[in-house]
């Protein structure tokens, strides 16, 4: 596996696989796309697999608080999901984020998605309380806006 970072070239691929993310994850424009690659590429990772995109995460440092990196997307092709494609990917966001000296990673999920909470939790994120839980879950109130509840995860770095 090589983990690179996003490129112009890699945003048909990515776009691609960001598609498969459906319902959680809602893909951008190739335009957003290209904003990410130009400016943002160096938060947001890519892993190749014998030349195709295995996953990718699209990540950015926050201009309120620079201490702080959000994972906005976090994909992994289901055909190469348990083989360390995720925590690959994650590793080179927390090395970035190590080098710009921010003292915590943090992403959000809708609390349904079983899947992720088991991933986040495994990768040693924690996630924060909220207002109420869901299936264990805690969540959010109108964490991405009014009537988008998620539940939110953190790593302190």
């Amino acid at each position: 596996m090589k983990v690179s970072t996003l490129t112009v070239e890699l945003i048909p691929d990515v776009l691609a696989l960001m598609e498969l993310g459906e319902p959680y994850i809602r893909p951008r424009t190739p335009s957003d796309y290209w904003l990410y690659a130009r400016l943002f590429h160096s938060s947001c990772p890519v892993a190749l697999i014998d030349n195709t995109v295995a996953g990718a995460v699209i990540a950015f440092r926050s201009q309120e608080d620079p201490s702080q990196v959000y994972l906005q997307d976090v994909m992994t092709h289901p055909d190469f999901r348990r083989r360390g494609v995720t925590r690959a990917l994650i590793e080179a966001v927390r090395f970035r984020a190590a080098e710009w000296q921010c003292e915590r990673l943090y992403l959000t999920s809708e609390p349904e998605n079983s899947a992720a909470h088991a991933t986040w939790t495994e990768l040693g994120f924690r996630n924060v309380e909220g207002d109420y839980t869901v299936h264990g879950v805690s969540v959010v109130t109108d964490f991405k806006g009014p009537g988008k509840d998620r539940a939110v995860y953190d790593l302190v770095l």
